[in-house]
């Protein structure tokens, strides 16, 4: 069997010190250098596997600002075959639930698929909602966690899941979709061939008009979720420097500790 694989993938900030708008109450995206979110990068890789396993093809989507490119040609650089770029001011605000409409949309779009691939969550969310949301939207099965793809045969797919304190093993028809976690694999480092390749590829990029469905559901029209404020938490430190023999310094610490109901 051949298998046509679908890997989402998100670029995060590489770093928790970024900027906020004071009017929307979003990240400035353009002013943080962006990675892969770390998750998804074991997600493009068991997308390969599959392909070097099965044979086929893998498509790497994403959603996001036009710097989300770079992304989407570290994927390739990995041995994605095909990216697509869902970029449009209109998407603009999406909380998950919009950004699952709107990434479901595009997959339609690409039509048929035997699974989709997601990280397990985004570290600038950590929600883990988008991709069983494409799902639900999708109307097909789906298995998160998962830590271990055992087999595909006869249409029907077998994962292991990790839970809390043990794990699953799951069974389901394809089509399907996957959030994987990060026991699945090891992503690999990107070849010369596939930086080369990267440079030179073609990166599709959709907007609104171009997947269709209700423009109503997209961006912040289509979230439910409101962003009231935000802001960085601040920590105050306070010391007291102690002098004298060690005796009389224990006594103080334990006069302070006693004081603030430590002990």
């Amino acid at each position: 069997m051949t298998m046509r694989i679908i890997v989402c993938i998100k670029q995060v900030p590489e770093t928790f010190e970024v900027e906020i708008d004071n009017e929307t109450k979003r990240i400035k995206r353009d002013s943080v250098k962006g990675i892969i979110n770390p998750y998804d990068m074991y997600a493009i890789e068991e997308g390969l596997r599959l392909k070097e396993r099965f044979g086929g093809e893998t498509i790497a989507i994403s959603m996001g600002p036009p710097q989300a490119e770079s992304a989407l040609r570290e994927a390739i650089a990995m041995g994605v075959d095909d990216a697509i770029l869902l970029t449009d001011m209109k998407f603009a605000g999406s909380d998950t639930l919009a950004t699952s409409y709107t990434l479901s949309c595009a997959i339609k779009k690409i039509g048929n698929f035997d699974i989709i691939i997601c990280g397990k969550e985004a570290m600038d969310g950590s929600t883990g909602q988008v991709g069983p949301e494409i799902a639900e939207n999708l109307k097909i099965p789906f298995i998160t966690y998962v830590s271990q793809i055992i087999n595909i045969e006869n249409n029907q797919i077998e994962c292991k899941r990790l839970l809390e304190d043990h794990y699953e093993i799951l069974k389901s028809p394809l089509p399907v979709l996957i959030t994987v976690v990060k026991e699945i694999n090891e992503p690999r480092i990107p070849s010369l061939k596939g930086l080369l390749k990267s440079k030179k590829a073609e990166i599709k990029k959709w907007g609104a008009k171009d997947i269709g469905g209700d423009e109503e559901r997209f961006g912040q029209d289509g979230s439910p979720t409101r962003v009231i404020d935000i802001w960085k938490h601040t920590v105050k430190k306070e010391g007291r420097k102690l002098s004298g023999s060690a005796e009389e310094m224990a006594d103080e610490i334990l006069k302070e500790l006693k004081k603030q109901g430590i002990l």
